[in-house]
């Protein structure tokens, strides 16, 4: 999947959309999507200046988008103006290594289960095969009026 269609499905827009391409899904199951890390990113001018980190939230949130792009693939759906997919838990989350500008952020998403607009997965990500950062993510879709 391309940016072009990953624009279609999430309704993130720069600077905070996340996920760059989709290497694999396989739907209700798992996705692997890709993040291109680059100095241009607005973050890096303050995070840290001297030596430039992607902040471990927005790694947790690349991981979040990449597990909607599987929640709305395995319910054949994407985002709509009554509805919004968000956060609603973290558990297990471990920073294992510093993701630099010129990194690549390969995303693996497990679904582990949904129910009533309710997801569990087992996400993390990896810089050239190094755990950079594993987490418990639990996400809800919702109607807003």
């Amino acid at each position: 999947m391309d940016i072009h269609k990953i624009l279609t499905k999430l309704p993130h827009r720069y600077p905070f959309l996340l996920v760059d391409r989709v290497l694999e899904i396989s739907r209700g199951k798992t996705i692997k999507a890709l993040k291109n890390v680059t100095i241009n990113e607005p973050f890096f001018q303050g995070h840290f200046p001297y030596r430039p980190v992607m902040p471990g939230v927005l790694m947790l949130e690349a991981l979040a988008q990449a597990a909607a792009l599987l929640a709305f693939d395995a319910l054949d759906s994407g985002p709509s103006d009554d509805t919004v997919y968000y956060f609603a838990g973290m558990d297990g989350v471990r920073f294992k290594r510093p993701v630099e500008p010129g990194d690549q952020l390969i995303l693996n998403v497990e679904l582990l289960r949904m129910k009533s607009g309710i997801f569990k997965f087992k996400a993390d990500a990896t810089v050239d095969g190094v755990l950079a950062v594993e987490a418990e993510l639990t996400c809800a879709i919702r109607k807003i009026s």
